[in-house]
């Protein structure tokens, strides 16, 4: 068949008229031309001649004779005609002659003609449309039919009828019915409609009417102008749930150790209802081997005993439409017995029919009666046979198949083997079973003859055939069935027979064969295939269509790929007819295939070794008589990944440092990745090892680094390994003295294992020590076996002191005990004494149940019970079982139960997400266990129905934004609400060309909460939002997509910052912008400082404009070095700092020389707002542990632990602006410690500074000002050593506090302390300021603290918010700028 794909670049006919393939080809078996559709090469078995459609093929049609001789005889000559007609003329044609004679003159039989009539219909076939859903919709399309009722449709009575019918096409269809074969005419009937665009019909009772009247057997047609569809024939049948008779039932009356039935006698239903027995007051009827249920409902006794009669036997039958429990008058027992006592300890007696004088007997058959009957089944049912039997004993039953084993994939036991299921029966499970029923007196067989029957089912559904014009294609329907069904075809509904007559169609059987099809040959075929079982109805449409080509994949594709590998560039297209294909390489040349180069017919070209000259663009193009279309595929050739200096295997001490070597060469334009594996597990880097690019060091080696070392480098493409195995040897430790000399080792093995003092519970063990070799034993350990459930399998019982060698041990019921014992001292363990004797306990039901008792949904429908089986030591008896039961929370109804052996039940058919009721109890053969707890489980979740609705979006900051939205209802969570989740991206930045990634995140809100905040997004930028419920089982369905921007916020730090020193006298510092803007840059801050060793020099501060990024500075000195921090700036503030120091001086002298003795020296701090970088120095080995200790100025001590190796760490949890004293200290010795250092981390922003400082007008002006504050101090100098007053409020209403000291005409009286603040304390001075300034000043109404002006509109400087005295007194920035941070210094 011809694929959506072309297949080459030569042509139908050059193909089919390929020159003949060479005998030997065809005797050796080999494919004599890759390329052609077809080989006509002869498989010569005796007598047979049979062309090859493939050579995987030609075995099959050889192997598989066709039924249909008679029919095929007729069309013999005809065949031979085609066949002749087919042979090419040209060259070649003389070795195809003889092979055509020779196939008259041996006259092969018929189905060869056949297969090869098929072989020829091969020639040409379908096409097939892509799954596009723009090409699907462009195309016109006959009907078919998507969704229908079942065949046997049973709807229940209480609710309206529903029968489906959907069906698409292009253009839409129409729909009718038929009912019991005669047209349905739905407009005259008010209870019946359909539904919009669809061929559903929905039958309404609300108003009245008997479901009944509806029955019958109902058919669908979907029909458009280029064809009508079939449904099934759906036969609608209405539930019935039937009451029970009532009657009076007499007493049961049966001597002790006889055989009963029990009759159930159901009323009739649809469906048949499901049958279990219980009491009249609803306890379940406890079934076994002896007592048991069969398939028919009747309850069974194999032979009854004096315990029966302890309850009475309801049947109850329970209907599904109606969810309706019906029950049938209880039976009540009376036995007949010779031991009218029931005494409860027989029952665990080994022998109780005895011991009940219960007469033994052999077994007979209670059904099915007699000793051989049979038994019809359809093919893929089940087959269920059964076979209970009465005696005494109770019979055990085996089955067997005559003739051969019972299929164990498919075959299981049920009711205690009294009946055999073999799940979707074939034809070779047909024969003989038997069953064989046997206790100690003798045994009896019944045989059962199984007849395997099929209603059809297919080997060959016809498909939908999509043509060119002119093309030929065919129609195949061939199913199977017992008996063998027929074949009907029809076109549009109506019998092929009486459909008007088509020249292009041909009926073969169950083939139709179109020839030279035309737009007037669309339309839709059913094939009817049936038997007396059943029947099978498949529509198939024929479409004709004729399409330019299209190409389906997306445009200019970029393909990777490695040097030297395999790739193949995809082409998909499409087109009617099917287009021809071919590949070009950087627009010229020619067609390529052939040598390293292969196209396959789907339009793929396999490029089979890759070489650097194979890098390029690469055109396909796609023709047919309808035009052309093209693509084109990028192709990127690439080194590949090499590892080429590999780890080498390596012996080390314990203790040393071992360096693993991994050097990688690879493409530079892959980015490359290495990683270790440590015994084929990726290796966790902890603070002993240290991974570089070309090497692993791993420091301080210890036994658990022993292993093999797995070097792994890898790009997106492709990847390399090196291993190497490390081997650590362990110190030689030198004795100390005589006794430490002395060899040690483990304990020998306890030996003369004794068991006294036997006791239901208990048991004594007494055993003999071993040599202990000059280690004292310090403990004990017995350890137990059990041969029944963990048999072989050694568990610890209990541990004792080593002074001891005679233990009691509490032992469990019914448990086959034999003990052990192991000594241990400093040394090990001793090997396991030999065992003690065996010792059994005596049995008792169950005194525990099992725990961790679970109840939950592994599907939407369905609910998983599972528990933690009992051990051996809680089993306490033989049998050990499980009674689940279960039923739905806050209802009435019964306990659901069923007795499990294995440690899970799986409850079907549960409603979503409801409660339940659950309790598992232990059982074994000596009774029950206690009562269980009741625990709660819940049926599976399905996908929440419903999404967050009203949501809203508040922004809170440049990078988080507050969420509300109205929860859902409980009912459409349909399970755990886990938490609802915000999908989110950032769809762009508002700044303009600047790229984004559009990745999605998520943010998750646990719980059932209406609101939640999302954090760390991008300032300055456009976001996307989505919300969503999330259950166990998923996501729901997704909330209206909500937009919204971030506000700006403070950059990060520029990107590339580089100090360079081309001489003595001068410094180059250059920089790049933030990689994160967070919006529009307004400027660059740069801070530095002179060190010289220990000692700063002061900070100077300078400002750029947002586009420079390049700075030259003068040294003031050739020794000192400089420490330089650099930050950008928007509106809302500096951001992140980076921060380098200036090159040392080629001659420079170390600041510090290292101790000789262990000590801690050169701690640097690289404080920000809220973090610090602490590097220090030290002596000490590798693998020593430090400290950091820090307090803040409120006395809050904090400590980090950190390794040698970590260095730099950073402290995170700073606040800004505050003073910290810090030191580093030895972790093994406190003692050891670097002197205590003091650092003030910055505030939090930088409040924007006007570049006015270098400008004339205001040096000019802070220079009269100068003048005139210094012309005040001097006035007030004067006036104060005549003790004069100042005054400070003139003109100015603002009332004093009750604790300002003041003179009646509003004066102050400075004192000699006021006069403190003006010998140059500026932070009193500052205060002095704050006391004189306006409440209403503009600081109040300006954003972020920012003022420029007071209020009679005189310059006064730059307003800070709250801190000002902090600010002034840590900040050096401010001290440099603020003018009047500059009055303070002329003053």
């Amino acid at each position: 068949m011809r694929r959506l794909a072309a297949r080459g670049a030569a042509g139908d006919a050059g193909e089919v008229a390929a020159p003949a393939a060479d005998s030997t080809d065809c005797a050796r078996g080999r494919h004599p031309s890759p390329r052609r559709l077809i080989d006509l090469c002869a498989i010569w078995d005796p007598g047979v001649f049979l062309p090859a459609v493939g050579w995987k093929t030609a075995s099959g049609f050889a192997r598989r004779r066709l039924n249909e001789a008679e029919t095929l005889n007729s069309v013999r000559e005809a065949q031979l005609e085609l066949l002749e007609a087919a042979r090419p003329r040209g060259p070649g044609s003389r070795e195809r002659g003889p092979v055509l004679r020779m196939a008259r003159q041996q006259q092969p039989p018929p189905w060869v003609h056949t297969a090869f009539l098929l072989c020829l219909l091969s020639l040409s076939g379908a096409i097939e449309i892509p799954m596009d859903p723009s090409i699907q919709n462009e195309l016109s399309q006959p009907p078919t039919i998507t969704k229908q009722s079942v065949k046997d449709h049973i709807v229940d009575p209480r609710d309206n009828i529903l029968i489906e019918c959907e069906a698409k096409g292009n253009p839409a269809p129409s729909f009718h019915w038929t009912r019991n074969s005669r047209f349905f005419n739905i407009a005259k009937d008010p209870r019946v409609s359909m539904r919009r665009r669809s061929g559903t019909l929905v039958i309404d009772f609300r108003s009245g009417g008997r479901p009944e009247e509806y029955e019958g057997e109902y058919q669908c047609f979907a029909r458009n102008k280029f064809g009508t569809a079939l449904s099934n024939r759906i036969r609608l049948q209405v539930s019935k749930s039937p009451l029970w008779p009532k009657e009076n039932l007499d007493p049961v009356v049966v001597q002790e150790g006889a055989p009963l039935t029990l009759q159930c006698n159901p009323p009739p239903g649809l469906p048949s209802p499901v049958i279990f027995w219980m009491s009249s007051s609803m306890e379940p009827i406890t079934q076994d081997k002896r007592v048991s249920q069969g398939h028919n409902g009747d309850l069974y006794f194999s032979n009854v005993m004096l315990q029966d009669m302890q309850t009475d036997y309801s049947c109850n039958a329970r209907f599904h439409f109606t969810h309706t429990i019906q029950q049938k008058n209880a039976f009540t027992l009376k036995v007949l017995t010779n031991n009218p006592y029931n005494d409860s300890s027989l029952r665990n007696h080994p022998d109780i029919y005895s011991a009940r004088g219960v007469a033994e007997r052999t077994p007979s058959f209670m059904y099915p009666q007699g000793t051989a009957s049979s038994q019809m089944v359809l093919r893929g049912m089940d087959l269920v046979l059964e076979c209970i039997a009465s005696g005494v004993p109770t019979p055990d039953i085996a089955w067997y198949k005559k003739g051969g084993d019972l299929p164990s994939d498919k075959a299981k036991f049920e009711n205690f083997n009294k009946a055999l299921r073999i799940t979707n029966v074939s034809e070779e499970d047909s024969g003989e079973y038997f069953c064989l029923a046997s206790n100690k007196m003798g045994s009896i067989r019944h045989t059962i003859s199984v007849r395997v029957k099929a209603a059809p089912y297919w080997l060959d559904e016809p498909k939908n055939l999509i043509l060119a014009p002119g093309e030929d294609g065919r129609l195949v329907c061939r199913a199977n069935g017992n008996p063998k069904p027929t074949v009907q075809w029809m076109v549009n509904g109506e019998p092929l027979q009486s459909a008007p007559p088509n020249p292009n169609r041909e009926v073969a059987g169950d083939t139709i064969i179109f020839r030279d099809t035309q737009i007037s040959s669309r339309a839709v075929y059913q094939c009817n295939t049936s038997n007396e079982h059943g029947y099978l109805l498949a529509n198939a449409f024929v479409s004709v269509l004729d399409v330019p080509p299209r190409m389906l994949s997306p445009r200019n594709q970029l393909i990777r790929v490695i040097l030297y590998n395999r790739t193949r560039l995809d082409c998909p297209f499409f087109g009617s007819p099917i287009p021809t294909l071919r590949w070009f390489k950087n627009g010229q040349g020619s067609n390529l295939d052939g040598g390293n180069y292969h196209v396959y017919e789907n339009g793929s070209l396999e490029i089979k070794m890759i070489r650097k000259e194979d890098q390029g663009i690469y055109t396909c193009v796609a023709t047919n008589i309808l035009g052309k279309a093209e693509n084109q595929v990028r192709l990127e050739v690439k080194d590949p990944t090499r590892i080429y200096r590999m780890p080498e295997d390596q012996v080390a001490k314990r203790g040393t440092t071992v360096q693993l070597e991994c050097r990688v060469k690879h493409d530079p334009s892959l980015k490359l990745t290495v990683s270790w594996l440590k015994d084929d597990e990726p290796l966790y880097i902890g603070n002993r090892m240290k991974k570089e690019d070309d090497s692993l060091t791993i420091f301080g080696v210890a036994e658990r680094d022993q292993g093999s070392y797995t070097c792994v480098a890898s790009t997106e493409l492709d990847q390399d390994l090196a291993k190497a195995y490390l081997t650590v040897l362990a110190d030689q430790a030198t004795p100390t003295n005589r006794l430490a000399a002395l060899p040690k080792g483990r304990p020998d093995r306890p030996r003369d294992l004794e068991l006294t003092d036997l006791a239901e519970r208990s048991v004594r063990l007494t055993w003999i020590p071993g040599d202990d070799n000059n280690s004292p034993i310090t403990d004990y350990v017995v350890q137990f076996e059990e041969d029944q459930f963990q048999p072989g399998v050694w568990h610890d019982h209990s541990k004792f002191p080593g002074s001891v060698n005679s233990a009691v041990l509490q032992l469990s019921p019914y448990v086959n005990y034999q003990f052990r014992v192991i000594a241990i001292n400093e040394v090990g363990s001793s090997h396991p004494s030999l065992p003690s004797e065996r010792y059994r306990t005596s049995g008792a039901p169950p005194e525990s149940n099992p725990a961790d008792v679970k109840g939950e949904g592994t599907r939407k429908n369905n609910m998983e019970i599972t528990w933690t089986p009992m051990n051996a030591t809680s089993a306490f008896g033989p049998n050990l079982r499980y009674i689940v039961k279960w039923r739905r929370r806050e209802t009435r109804e019964t306990w659901n139960n069923v007795t499990v052996w294995g440690s899970r039940y799986v409850v079907g058919q549960t409603p979503v997400y409801v409660p339940y009721e659950i309790r598992v109890q232990a059982e074994n053969d000596f009774g029950k266990g206690p009562e269980p707890d009741t625990v709660i489980g819940y049926s599976g979740e399905d996908y929440p129905r419903a999404a967050p609705t009203d949501v809203k979006i508040r922004v809170l900051n440049s990078t988080a934004i507050s969420l509300q939205w109205n929860r859902v209802y409980p009912d459409t969570v349909q399970g755990q609400l886990r938490e609802y989740r915000a999908y989110y991206w950032r769809e762009s930045s508002l700044l303009k060309n600047l790229w984004v990634s559009q990745k999605r995140q998520q943010a998750s809100f646990p719980g059932d909460r209406p609101r939640g905040v999302v954090s760390r997004l991008f300032p300055y930028s456009n976001y996307k939002l989505e919300m969503v419920v999330v259950n166990g089982r998923g996501d729901g369905p997704r909330s209206e997509t909500k937009e919204f921007t971030t506000p700006e916020g403070v950059p990060s730090a520029p990107r590339r910052f580089r100090v360079r020193q081309p001489n003595l006298e001068t410094i180059n510092l250059e920089w790049d912008h933030p990689e994160h803007p967070n919006g529009i840059l307004i400027g660059y801050t740069l801070k530095y400082v002179a060190f010289n060793g220990t000692k700063l020099g002061k900070q100077i501060v300078e400002n750029f404009s947002p586009n420079q990024t390049k700075f030259t500075m003068q040294r003031a000195d050739p020794v000192s070095r400089y420490r330089f921090t650099l930050s950008a700036r928007t509106q809302v503030g500096s951001g992140e700092a980076a921060t380098e120091e200036s090159p040392a001086p080629p001659n420079e002298a170390t600041p510090t020389a290292a101790p000789d003795r262990q000590s801690i020296w050169n701690v640097t701090v690289l404080p920000n707002s809220k973090w610090a970088n602490i590097t220090w120095k030290h002596n000490f080995g590798p693998g020593t542990d430090f400290v950091v200790e820090y307090i803040d100025s409120n006395h809050t001590k904090k400590t980090v632990p950190v390794k040698a190796q970590a260095q730099p760490i950073q402290l995170t949890d700073l606040y800004p602006g505050m003073t910290y004293t810090l030191r580093v200290y030895s972790r093994d010795n406190e003692g050891i410690s670097s002197t205590v250092i003091t650092f003030m981390t910055s505030t939090a922003y930088t409040n924007n500074q006007a570049d006015i400082a270098t400008q004339g007008w205001f040096i000019g002006l802070m220079c009269a000002i100068a003048l005139l504050v210094l012309i005040l101090l001097i006035v007030c100098f004067i006036k104060r050593s005549r003790g004069g007053k100042y005054p400070v409020r003139e003109k100015k209403d603002v009332p004093l506090g009750p604790e300002d000291p003041k003179e009646e005409d509003g004066s102050f009286d400075y004192s000699d302390e006021d006069n403190k603040p003006l010998q140059g304390s500026q932070t009193s001075l500052d205060g002095t300021i704050k006391q004189q300034e306006s409440d209403d000043s503009l600081v109040d109404y300006g954003e972020g603290g920012e003022g420029q002006f007071n209020e009679d509109g005189s310059f006064i400087g730059q307003y800070t918010v709250k801190k000002d005295k902090e600010e002034t007194e840590g900040n050096e920035s401010s001290e440099a700028t603020s003018p009047v941070n500059a009055i303070y210094s002329l003053a």
